[in-house]
């Protein structure tokens, strides 16, 4: 399953019709309303179980702004975190103040063990993350999941913002799921199309990363992320030299074969 941006059939990126992703990707479905009232009673349940036991935990993506602005849209006491792996677009890194600014409400910031980074960095050189997928894994590890697992210290849930229709890999997101850490993964947007994350970011003005006017759908970090083309899956700029089955950083841990080198025509030279 791939997320829906037909609209982007009649566009390429570099064009310069400068149209928005609100203008590309927003569109009033059936049953919207539902689904909104449905991610918000999840919200609250999930402040009534767990209490200051739960955390945000946002990429800053389209769908993790949506589940912010309705926390402080709706004055929910779920603190919001997230993740400066130090390899981030200075478009992401703005939202942390946007986010502060118009919600009076303060972003922790996790980020990595600078030392272990620069060690990484001087054994392997800046374009690890090209050569091979056990690479790029531990870039990945080293950048997110290590400053993650400080994140979610103490915590008895996190919220996320995936859905379905991400990629086939995300195709069952259950709303609620066990981590494999005894903690409980809250996808409140499991059921959410991506005309509904845009549909109701204008909506509610809701601000989003400016790369997402650039044909980018699936942010991640600057290196590992570029601009899709026409009939290109939602995440196909994300990791692109690897097969598709390899395509996540272990945040959200799948079950395909992240043994096996996936590299194949198409990373940088």
């Amino acid at each position: 399953m791939s997320g829906d941006i037909s609209s982007l059939s009649s566009l390429r990126p570099g064009d310069s019709a400068g149209a928005s992703a609100i203008a590309l990707y927003a569109r009033a479905t059936p049953g919207f309303e539902a689904r909104v009232a449905e991610t918000l009673a999840l919200l609250k349940q999930a402040v009534a179980t767990h209490g200051s036991g739960l955390i945000q935990s946002t990429s800053l993506g389209a769908e993790d702004m949506v589940i912010t602005d309705l926390i402080a849209r709706h004055g929910l006491a779920i603190p919001i975190a997230t993740l400066d792996t130090g390899a981030l677009h200075a478009e992401t890194l703005a939202l942390i103040p946007a986010i502060e600014q118009r919600y009076a409400i303060k972003v922790e910031v996790f980020s990595p063990v600078q030392e272990a980074v620069i060690q990484f960095v001087r054994t392997n050189g800046e374009r690890a993350m090209y050569e091979s997928l056990a690479l790029r894994k531990a870039c990945c590890g080293l950048r997110k999941l290590e400053p993650l697992a400080r994140m979610l210290a103490g915590r008895q849930a996190w919220i996320t913002g995936l859905r379905r229709e991400q990629s086939a890999n995300r195709a069952e997101v259950p709303f609620d799921e066990d981590d494999g850490q005894g903690r409980r993964k809250l996808n409140v947007l499991a059921a959410w199309s991506w005309a509904d994350v845009w549909h109701y970011i204008q909506t509610y003005q809701v601000p989003y990363n400016a790369l997402h006017d650039q044909f980018m759908p699936s942010i991640g970090c600057a290196p590992c992320t570029r601009a899709i083309a026409v009939g290109e899956d939602f995440r196909a700029g994300r990791w692109w030299w690897e097969n598709d089955d390899a395509k996540e950083c272990g945040l959200h841990k799948s079950h395909s074969n992240d043994e096996l080198n996936t590299k194949k025509s198409g990373a940088p030279a």
